[in-house]
């Protein structure tokens, strides 16, 4: 079981690193523009509101590598649950003030990881 949710986690993880991607580096290019449904002017006028949001989106990522990593199991699962609620309650906002979308894109797989993680845990 274990396994099963530090697999979840390092998705959850791997999806935030993505997210640091598109925000940071695609957000003006055509494969952020058509995922975030804006237009050229619109994306440049708010390009570094996304880098600082894809920055944010690094730092959850990272935390969840350093729970993955971290050799003392308790504290590993410290350390995972509270990325894993940072990334809920940031999809949870995402999802009521911009998108009902980011409620299944973020806050959804950091939910059953969490899961999987309390579960493992027992």
């Amino acid at each position: 079981m274990n396994l099963i949710a530090n697999v979840f986690v390092a998705l959850v993880a791997l999806l935030h690193a993505y997210f640091l991607v598109l925000e940071m580096f695609l957000w003006t290019k055509p494969l952020g523009l058509k995922t975030f449904g804006q237009s050229l002017a619109k994306a440049q006028d708010s390009a570094v509101l996304a880098a600082n949001q894809g920055l944010y989106n690094g730092f959850l990522a990272a935390g969840l590598v350093w729970g993955l990593l971290h050799p003392a199991p308790a504290f590993a699962f410290q350390i995972k649950v509270f990325f894993l609620l940072c990334v809920i309650i940031a999809g949870l906002y995402g999802a009521w003030s911009v998108s009902k979308r980011i409620l299944f894109v973020q806050a959804l797989p950091a939910g059953i990881a969490l899961v999987l993680v309390y579960l493992a845990a027992r």
